[in-house]
């Protein structure tokens, strides 16, 4: 599990490209027969990946936690964007198709992953936050979210948006997970952007073509950076951070937020002409 620390704005100003990739991208999540961990200190979420091929892989607190198993004090929530997959959760089954969600709640000590075939594996994503009360283990394939259509496409942002874990939803402490999907031909997300000073955001992007590409734009709004983003990998978007972006073609993201409150619309926006 890989420790990374939270920013100080000021201090992000200075950064070079290097640099700033270093602390806010995730680059080689997804590791056969390997189960990866990021904990970042932007609200202690833990970010994961795991690809069971050959073997069945075990969620394990690591040293990191000091925890007798990774659940004792987090929930996490789960989305497969591989082939097909199994999570035993302490015994119990659940098969998850591409896209499909999972979310489990404190106190389970015993996970798992497996692929239902290795020549198709799964490929679990992971988002783990603090938790300070049990909610129920509950599953959510795709086809069962209710979407919400947004963007047009004279603004080259038509998109939908999959809510799982969230207040009408998936119940749970503090994590909020969703997926996002661009339509053909539509390249920009969340634009003109916003911050959420109350909470932190992950965003993880896939599906995209080997030579694709996302500008992922971050920073203070007066003072904008950019991440270049390929398939499979994470933006660490902190409070004081914008998080936007626009791609050589369509693309899907998830999203996680956790934090102060557990309000989906608590977004501070910023007007086109406050940017630079």
């Amino acid at each position: 599990m890989e420790n990374r620390y939270a920013e100080n704005p000021n201090e992000v100003k200075q950064f070079t490209t290097e640099k700033l990739r270093e602390r806010f991208l995730v680059e080689n999540l997804f590791v056969k027969d390997e189960l990866n961990m990021v904990y970042t200190h932007e609200d202690r979420i833990v970010i994961g990946g795991a690809v069971p091929v050959k073997n069945e892989l075990v969620l394990e607190a690591k040293d990191m936690l000091k925890t007798d198993y990774f659940l004792e004090r987090r929930e996490i929530g789960i989305i497969n964007v591989g082939g097909p997959g199994i999570v035993k959760v302490e015994g119990e089954i659940y098969t998850l198709y591409k896209r499909d969600c999972l979310y489990i709640g404190l106190g389970k000590r015993e996970v798992s992953f497996k692929s239902e075939a290795s020549s198709s594996p799964a490929r679990f994503y992971l988002v783990s936050t603090l938790a300070h009360k049990e909610y129920e283990t509950r599953k959510i394939a795709i086809e069962d979210a209710v979407p919400d259509h947004l963007g047009s496409i004279q603004q080259s942002n038509e998109r939908t948006i999959y809510k799982y874990i969230h207040a009408d939803g998936i119940q749970s402490c503090q994590l909020m997970l969703g997926i996002t999907l661009l339509e053909p031909n539509n390249m920009w997300n969340t634009m003109p952007a916003h911050i959420h000073d109350r909470r932190s955001e992950i965003y993880f992007y896939f599906d995209m073509p080997e030579e694709g590409r996302v500008f992922h734009f971050m920073g203070e709004p007066k003072e904008t950076r950019h991440l270049l983003v390929k398939n499979e990998q994470v933006a660490i978007s902190p409070a004081w951070s914008i998080h936007s972006g626009v791609g050589t073609s369509n693309y899907t993201f998830i999203w996680a937020m956790a934090g102060e409150n557990y309000t989906f619309a608590d977004m501070d926006f910023i007007d086109m002409k406050d940017l630079k």
